[in-house]
Order: structure tokens, then C-alpha cells, then sequence
């Protein structure tokens, strides 16, 4: 077990320090390395969603050293690293106990007491901008872990720059465990721009180059075993990394949520093995790649939301080559019953699940509604893929409240709201019933803000709908839930594709038909009807940045100083006088957006 301390996790960030210099020098000779990972625990700290007996940041712990003290046991000389592959924190009801708190935040004070020796950065560490990230990084105390990204640079964000300055943050590291240097390197989705919120962070396109010079540094220097740490949202990205790079020994993915398996082993209920897109087939761990070197590279990821520890072992010869991976290699399920059960760390328990616990009971104790009707936030099929009711809840409290507080911002009234599929974060339909403000927060989790956009035009909301549906049948974040008008679309036309930059390179045709609550049509057979612009009510993650890449390319925009969750609690409370009606409301919607057969 972890040492019992109320300290903010000193004694192992000690470790963490010590780690860096050998204690004394080795004879070279055959190495077999534990290599415990995880990603993806998205402050999931209590326990699984809808698990109460499996995951949790205090069992996570527990099994973390369970399987620490079994890694160096037995013959020849062992070691073991703990690695993060990014996502360790997600806006919602218990990351929001740490916003409300402040400093130092729930999710650094459980990850630090773990002891980690490097974290990937992943897409939601920057959900609240560069800031925030900076104060999840400081709230790991005085001696912080390594976070390890070699393709962003943070020169215009002062906060994290600074972390730069002092090598908390890093483009790779080196550990020393049992005489041995294990070379780290990290990198980050370059989507990171589009799809998260990293203000002046630059994101490097070349994602292969420069982890490919940061591993030649390290080979440079004689280290020859590297691993590589990424968040690029899909194992599959990393499958096809790998061939590119030479020197890599080992590559952990992270953001796709993705669960290797093989047959025999412990998981959760409800849990099942992920498949190859391309055959179908379930997901070994540890899937291979053949790097560009001709190495056999083994791959693994987890899922997340501290549902598993994974734990690689691979043996290394005295050259550094990988020679075999461990028949107990595999996910280890974090139970707290069966045969597997761990006890909670006593420490994390008590210092940060059973606060979060509180603050979310508040949230579940306050209802502020009822809905007559089952509300669709599941994600496929659902809210990234159709419409839904909650979806057309959501779009029309952004533009109820942007209606509302226009005047006192000095904006015209907005006539249409468009709302993100991928800002609608619950992934769960809501029975009717009782609706709290607790799913509120499950619901619109983020920080972002209603703004109003002012006389956009015509033809720009046309491709800006062109790309809300430019994925289709495949369901993603960009898909549009609407409120004030109505569309149609057939997926037999062309999709739009934009480039990262915001370039469009193919131009779409699949959007037939726009047409306003009023009567007004905006677009008639794929062609745009003459006519002013039209204000629009939406999110500033949507319009500041180009989020999901919609077009709004800089227009001119106003926050109205409520967040989107705020929106929708006042909006069923006030706008809707506590009641959510099935006339109002129904199941599968009433029409808003059709697609052509």
C-alpha cells in the first residue's frame, strides 16, 4: 500500500526525483522491464460511470502498487515505470468539485500520491485553456512529474512556459531504473487546436519528425530503451506511427478509449474487447507494428476512466532489443469485488474521493425539473450522429439565453442556435423523471460560454452545416444540434473536407434544404437564397476557435457571461417552467434535421 501520510504526496514524489540518477552501476545484461500504463481517467475518481464496484482513483491506486511490489520479484534484474497517456482530467460534476475548490485540484493530489514518472498531454488537459492546466500541474506540489509532449510548443502561454523553463514540462526524459536509462518521448494529437482550447500553444503538424529527432537524441546518447507516450486520439494512429519511427521499443496510445484484451482475462461488466476497424477481429494485448527499423514494437493503450491498470512486461537483451513480451502482460481490472478486490488507498479515499463524493451528492440532491420524456445523449447512435431531444434542448437554451441577455450586450436577438455534438458529454439516456442539476453538469460539462455571432453569412452557414455533416455515417463531434430552423441533407453528395489550417479542399454538397422557424429559406436545392445574415446563437469553444473545424474563421463574436451549463438549468427552470414535455420534447425529435434517403 501507499505510505500513509496527510503530506501532499511527498514520499512518492521522492521516488519520482530518485528515479533520475542510478544508485550505483550495472553490469550490462538482460533487462525485463514492468511497464504499468493507463489514460484516459478523465476524473473518473469515485468510481466507474455506472460501476460502483469497479474503477476509482483509490482502488486504481492500490492495484498500482499491488502491482509495483510483484513487478521486481523474481530472477534477473527487474524494473518497473508508471506512464499516463494524457486525459488525466475532464470537465463535469467531479472535476468541478476541484474548480470549485481551487488549488491544489482532487485529480493532482490522488495522481501525485500514485506516483507517476512521466504524463503525456492530452487534448482535455487544455479543455479550460493553458492556465488551468498550469495550476493541474503546480497542484502536484513541490516536486511535480514529468509531462512529456515533443511536438507542442508553449512559448506564447507565460504559464506553461514557465514549467518549461523549471523541465516540468518536456519534450522527453530519461529514467533510471536499476542502473538501466529508459527514454521517454511524447507527443499530442495534432488536432489539438480544433478540438480542445490551448490559447497560444502551438501544435506541430510533423508528429513522426519530431518524435523521431527526440529519439535520436536520446539513441545519441547511448539510451536504447525508448518508449513512446502519445495522445493522437486512437490506437490506430499510433499503429500507423510506428512504421515510421526507428528506435522505439514500446508505444502507449491514448484518447481512443480502446480495450485490449486477450482471452481469459478479468473485465469489467458490461466491458468487451475492442475491434479491428478494418477485420473485425478483437484487439490482442499488446497489438505489434514493425517500426522502421524492422523492430517488432509492441502497442497498448487502455480503456479509461480508471477501469484498468495495464502492465507490458517486456524483456530486453543487453543491446536494448525487446526479445519477448510476458505471457502475464494484459489489462488488470480495478475491482473492489471478486477474487481481484483491492482495498481503497486509505489516503486517497479520504482526501480525495469521499470530498468529491460530497460535492456531487450536493448536485444530485438539487432537482431543478422533470422531463415527461427519455432525454438521447448517447453519442452513436445519438447526439454526434442525429438529432436528438437533448440534443434540441440543448441548442435551444443557447438560444433562449443568448435571446435573453442580447439587449443588455447590445446585440440584435439571435434567430437560430447551433449547438455541438461533441459539447454534449453525458453519453447517456436520461430516464424520465426527476432532472437534477447534477445532469446539468454530466450534460454541458464544459466551460464554455453562450456567444452570439452577428449577421453571419448566408453562404458561410451553409458550409458551416456542410461540415457538421461532412463525417456522416460516421458519427462525430462536429455533427450540429439545431434550434430556430431546420435542414436537410443526402448523404449520396459529396463531402466537405477542410485541412487543419481551415482550408477547404473539397467543397461539399450534401445540405438540399435551410429553412428558417419563420418560414424564411436560406438554401434551396444546395443553392443559397439571396438575403442578410443571420445572428446565431452558439459556444465560444465553437466560434473562437473554429472548434470541430466549423467556419466561422474569425467572425465577430460576444460572450454573454453564462456558461452552456448554466444556460440549460435556467433554461428548464425558467424558460420551460420546470417541466420538459414529450409535445415539446420527443423521442427521435421532431424534425429538425432529416436526411434525404
Amino acid at each position: 500500500m501507499l505510505p500513509a501520510t496527510t503530506a501532499q504526496a511527498e514520499p512518492v514524489a521522492e521516488r519520482a526525483a530518485a528515479v533520475q540518477k542510478p544508485a550505483k552501476k550495472y553490469k550490462k545484461k538482460s533487462f525485463t522491464l514492468t511497464v504499468l500504463h493507463n489514460n484516459d481517467g478523465e476524473s473518473k475518481l469515485i468510481n466507474a460511470p455506472g460501476q460502483e464496484d469497479f474503477g476509482g482513483i483509490a482502488r486504481f491506486a492500490s492495484v498500482v502498487e499491488q502491482e509495483r511490489a510483484e513487478a521486481v520479484k523474481g530472477k534477473g534484474k527487474r524494473g518497473v515505470v508508471l506512464l499516463s497517456s494524457g486525459d488525466n482530467y475532464l470537465a463535469g460534476p467531479e472535476f468541478n468539485a476541484s474548480l470549485s475548490k481551487g488549488a491544489p485540484y482532487y485529480d493532482s493530489l490522488g495522481l501525485a500520491r500514485i506516483g507517476y514518472d512521466a504524463f503525456a498531454l492530452g487534448n482535455h488537459e487544455f479543455d479550460f485553456g493553458p492556465e488551468n492546466l498550469a495550476t493541474f500541474i503546480t497542484s502536484f506540489g513541490k516536486r511535480p512529474p514529468k509531462f512529456v509532449s515533443a511536438n507542442l510548443d508553449f512559448t506564447a502561454e507565460p504559464s506553461l512556459q514557465a514549467l518549461v523553463e523549471q523541465r516540468t514540462i518536456v519534450k522527453r526524459r530519461v529514467v533510471w531504473e536499476k542502473g538501466e536509462r529508459i527514454g521517454i518521448v511524447g507527443a499530442t494529437t495534432p488536432a489539438l487546436a480544433s478540438i480542445s482550447s490551448p490559447g497560444g500553444v502551438e501544435v506541430l503538424q510533423d508528429v513522426a519528425g519530431i518524435v523521431q529527432g527526440q529519439v535520436d537524441k536520446l539513441t545519441g546518447k547511448g539510451v536504447d530503451k525508448i518508449i513512446l507516450i502519445s495522445h493522437l486520439q486512437s490506437v490506430e494512429e499510433d499503429r500507423a506511427l510506428v512504421p515510421m519511427l526507428s528506435g522505439v521499443d514500446v508505444a502507449i496510445a491514448g484518447g481512443g478509449d480502446e480495450l485490449l484484451a486477450n482471452e481469459g482475462d478479468p473485465l469489467v461488466p458490461g466491458d468487451a474487447i475492442s475491434t479491428d476497424p478494418a477485420t473485425g477481429e478483437p484487439l490482442s494485448y499488446p497489438l505489434t507494428a514493425t517500426g522502421g527499423d524492422g523492430a517488432t514494437v509492441p502497442i497498448v493503450t487502455t480503456a479509461g476512466d480508471y477501469k484498468y491498470l495495464g502492465k507490458l512486461v517486456v524483456k530486453f537483451d543487453k543491446d536494448g532489443n525487446v526479445t519477448s513480451v510476458g505471457d502475464e502482460s494484459g489489462p488488470v481490472r480495478v475491482s473492489g469485488v471478486e477474487d481481484d478486490a483491492v482495498t481503497p488507498d486509505a489516503w486517497i479515499q479520504a482526501n480525495v474521493v469521499d470530498p468529491v463524493q460530497a460535492y456531487v451528492d450536493d448536485l444530485a440532491a438539487n432537482v431543478i425539473g422533470s422531463s415527461e420524456v427519455a432525454l438521447e445523449g448517447r453519442r452513436d447512435p445519438g447526439v454526434r450522429s442525429e438529432e436528438t431531444n437533448l440534443g434540441n434542448l440543448m441548442a435551444d437554451s443557447l438560444l433562449w439565453t443568448a435571446q435573453q441577455k442580447a439587449a443588455e450586450y447590445g446585440m440584435d436577438a439571435p434567430v437560430i442556435g447551433l449547438q455541438n455534438g461533441g459539447g454534449i458529454r453525458n453519453n447517456s439516456l436520461i430516464p424520465a423523471g426527476p432532472i437534477t442539476e447534477l445532469n446539468t453538469f454530466q450534460i454541458a460539462a464544459f466551460s464554455n460560454f453562450v456567444s452570439i455571432v452577428p449577421d453571419f453569412p448566408r453562404a458561410q452557414l451553409l458550409e458551416l452545416l456542410e461540415n457538421a455533416v461532412s463525417k456522416m455515417p460516421v458519427a462525430d463531434g462536429r455533427f450540429a444540434q439545431v434550434a430556430g430552423f431546420s435542414f436537410t441533407y443526402d448523404l449520396t453528395g459529396t463531402p466537405m473536407v477542410i485541412e487543419e489550417d481551415g482550408t477547404v479542399s473539397q467543397v461539399g454538397t450534401r445540405v438540399q434544404d435551410v429553412v428558417l422557424d419563420d418560414g424564411t429559406v436560406i438554401v434551396q436545392d444546395g443553392e443559397v437564397v439571396d438575403g442578410p445574415g443571420i445572428s446565431i446563437a452558439t459556444i465560444d469553444f465553437s466560434v473562437r476557435q473554429d472548434g470541430d473545424q466549423w467556419p466561422f474563421r474569425g467572425a465577430p463574436f460576444t460572450t454573454v457571461g453564462v456558461t452552456y451549463q448554466q444556460a440549460l438549468a435556467n433554461y428548464i427552470t425558467d424558460g420551460l417552467g420546470g417541466l420538459i414535455t414529450a409535445a415539446d420534447y420527443p423521442e427521435g425529435g421532431e424534425g429538425r434535421i432529416t436526411m434525404v434517403p
